[in-house]
């Protein structure tokens, strides 16, 4: 299902119908054409949004949401499990010291909403000045490990489903592991990375939340004029003025969750060391046309607005 928080009137849209014994995460294209009794339907819904918050910016209002977009069942229940289990593996490689210096961190947990641990993979990303005085943004001389295998066949699902375009392959992400109370105050991604970018959920729903102006609370707590539930096993998507214009950020969450958030580096930012990744060039090959398909209109507001 995916739910597009563009202002636009609603359009005839797609739904996909997928085999019982798709292998979802194999490599190539997927044959999604099986006998009709090895069938089983799973819509892909877009449903668009009318009540979207604005802000007023040169005259003009602007639809703070615009080129927001969730689409929801992407990774089944069984492919989640072995997603997280294999999450699991990688932090306590990280525990360990078994991966490169910058790949795993894990903060102090000073104060509540602080401390959550994070794995790089595919350049390290500063959140700070760095110890050797790197400015916030892509270390370029400092090197984490490279996308592991299931990260890129989760890339190569996302291409072949169209939620993620050709022309804009992710070469990097970060893997937030949320103990209960973790939180990622209110930001706006460093241009250091291209949009659209791609966070996929797992081990319990959370809620983001956008506006121009996120007002904490109290630690690790934060109020915003739009909140959106993320459902685990979705892709959220970020681009346009969800990405460049609002603030977002993760509240205090209220049970375990880990995210992953797919992002592509701007060419002028990549690491000295970068070289493209082969799994992933020429990733056009990985969308398949034959996708069985049948139109309706959906049509719902879901977003829970507050005031100012």
């Amino acid at each position: 299902m995916k739910y597009n928080f563009d202002s636009s009137p609603p359009k005839y849209l797609k739904e996909r119908r997928r085999s019982d014994t798709e292998v979802l995460l194999c490599d190539g294209i997927v044959d999604v054409s099986p006998p009709d009794n090895e069938l089983k339907e799973e819509p892909d819904e877009l449903i668009r949004y009318y009540e979207v918050h604005c802000k007023r910016i040169n005259g003009r209002d602007i639809n703070l949401l615009e080129g927001l977009e969730l689409h929801s069942s992407v990774f089944n229940a069984t492919e989640q499990n072995e997603i997280v289990d294999y999450i699991y593996i990688l932090q306590r490689r990280g525990q360990q010291g078994r991966l490169r210096e910058r790949t795993y961190s894990k903060p102090r947990k000073w104060m509540r909403g602080k401390g959550r641990e994070t794995l790089q993979f595919g350049c390290c990303y500063n959140y700070a000045v760095d110890k050797n005085g790197n400015p916030p943004g892509i270390s370029r001389t400092e090197e984490v490990d490279p996308l592991p295998r299931m990260f890129k066949q989760m890339i190569k699902r996302m291409v072949r489903w169209k939620i993620i375009p050709p022309t804009c392959v992710p070469d990097s992400c970060i893997v937030n592991i949320y103990d209960v109370g973790d939180c990622i105050p209110p930001h706006i991604d460093h241009h250091d990375f291209v949009r659209p970018f791609y966070s996929v959920s797992f081990l319990n729903k959370a809620k983001i939340l956008f506006g121009s102006n996120l007002k904490a609370v109290r630690p690790g707590e934060f109020f915003g004029p739009a909140s959106i539930s993320l459902p685990v096993g979705s892709v959220f998507v970020l681009k346009g003025n969800g990405a460049d214009i609002a603030k977002h950020c993760i509240p205090s969450v209220l049970s375990k969750r880990i995210s992953i958030t797919f992002r592509k580096m701007d060419k002028r930012k990549l690491p000295y060391t970068y070289s493209p990744d082969h799994d992933l060039v020429g990733s056009s090959q990985f969308s398949s046309n034959n996708v069985l398909t049948r139109q309706r209109v959906l049509n719902l507001n879901l977003i829970q607005f507050g005031r100012h």
